[in-house]
């Protein structure tokens, strides 16, 4: 049953649109927090004497813990109301950061790490359920597309700011960024959202069922499939201009900022595009482009232009997906909604985690050359999944 709230701001109004975007802040702080350890990794480890393999695990535990942690909060926080699970949840990473901040060694940034993806666990699916909720069905794609325009943007604007910041000041300047944003957008939260917004009431049983039900499964894990195919490339995007492009530092800051570009203007596009040709129409059409870009990857050098139009390009399609997606699913287990949303957000780590795995294997073994016609070849066997997912919601909806 979904609790009703009178209160929530109508749909189009300056209300409901500042809502959006207090939850697209949320994200930007969410992801921030999440990704900024990439680009102060090696002062980070210098100071509290970390390993490579030691330095790598606070990427790696925060994407663990997010991926078993999110479906058993969002389901055991299901039943309160939405702006205080909102509110928790940034709380929480705003306590992450304040200790990430104070961090005096490894254990203790790892424990942060923990904390934060309990915050970001929280807050991120629970957003995404709400921006859902709260719009008219057909403006449903664009409001999630805004609102996880944030996360896009803490990529593309977060973490060379927190880079930049940390090299400066000190990495552990960064994470004082992430305290404020935090803070700042909490106090958002509770001006913004309303206190009861419509939504439909999660619990441990709802995520038991959600488990249980092998068809949602086989569709939420299309995540996984679909985030990995890219991961082959991106993972080991530096060494491969490195070698294949003879680029440095300069060279390789600008492809990544066209590949920033790319990923801000496919979260915006991603909306408009699930609006007008539906969630299953945009996400093959992503995948088609995938299959034709990727390969590029594996025929360098070309020259710069084409590099970094095919960037931008890859880009734009990638963060394409997760929108129509979580439209796509949101419609399969309408009665589950936040539940769904966590285990797909889950599947985001893993897919990632995968497609990083396999493309060190590829790399490892038959060399750069090949990550790119592998990760084509990834998008085709996601594509194959994708077909499979759908043929068993037409054969009987889902329950």
């Amino acid at each position: 049953m979904t609790t009703v709230a009178p209160a929530a701001p109508p749909p189009g109004t300056a209300g409901h649109w500042l809502m959006i975007a207090t939850l697209a802040a949320g994200n930007f702080a969410i992801g921030m927090g999440a990704f900024v350890v990439i680009g102060v990794l090696s002062p980070l480890a210098a100071d509290l004497g970390l390993s490579k393999t030691g330095a790598g695990l606070v990427m790696t535990i925060y994407a663990v813990a997010y991926a078993v942690l999110s479906p058993l909060l969002v389901a055991a926080t299901g039943r309160l109301g939405r702006r205080a699970v909102l509110a928790l949840g940034l709380a929480i990473f705003a306590l992450s950061a304040l200790l990430a901040v104070v961090a005096w060694n490894g254990p203790a940034l790892y424990a942060a790490r923990i904390l934060a993806a309990v915050g970001g666990g929280l807050f991120t699916p629970v957003a995404a359920s709400v921006a859902f909720s709260a719009s008219p069905p057909e403006a449903r794609g664009r409001a999630l597309a805004r609102v996880f325009l944030g996360m896009t943007l803490a990529q593309a604007l977060g973490i060379p700011l927190g880079s930049f910041v940390g090299y400066t000041f000190g990495w552990r300047a960064a994470f004082a960024i992430v305290l404020v944003l935090s803070l700042a957008t909490l106090l958002l939260v509770l001006r913004t959202v309303p206190r009861r917004v419509a939504f439909q009431p999660n619990s441990l049983r709802t995520l038991v069922e959600a488990l249980a039900d092998w068809r949602s499964l086989v569709s939420i894990l299309v995540t996984a499939t679909i985030m990995a195919a890219p991961y082959f490339v991106y993972t080991f995007v530096t060494p491969l201009l490195e070698a294949r492009m003879g680029f440095g530092r300069d060279g390789v800051a600008l492809v990544l900022l066209a590949y920033g570009a790319g990923a801000v203007a496919g979260s915006w596009a991603a909306g408009i595009w699930t609006d007008r040709f539906g969630p299953l129409g945009t996400i093959y059409g992503v995948l088609a482009a995938q299959v034709l870009l990727m390969p590029v990857f594996s025929f360098l050098p070309v020259p710069l232009p084409v590099l970094l139009l095919v960037t931008f390009l890859w880009a734009m399609f990638g963060w394409s997906f997760l929108v129509p997606q979580q439209t796509r699913l949101m419609r399969q287990a309408p009665q589950r909604q936040a539940v769904v949303l966590s285990l797909n957000a889950a599947c985001i780590y893993v897919g990632a985690s995968l497609g990083s795995a396999l493309g060190g294997v590829v790399a490892e073994n038959l060399g750069l050359d090949w990550l790119g016609l592998a990760g084509m070849l990834a998008v085709l066997l996601a594509t194959v999944h994708l077909f499979i997912s759908e043929s068993l919601f037409r054969k009987r909806p889902a329950t």
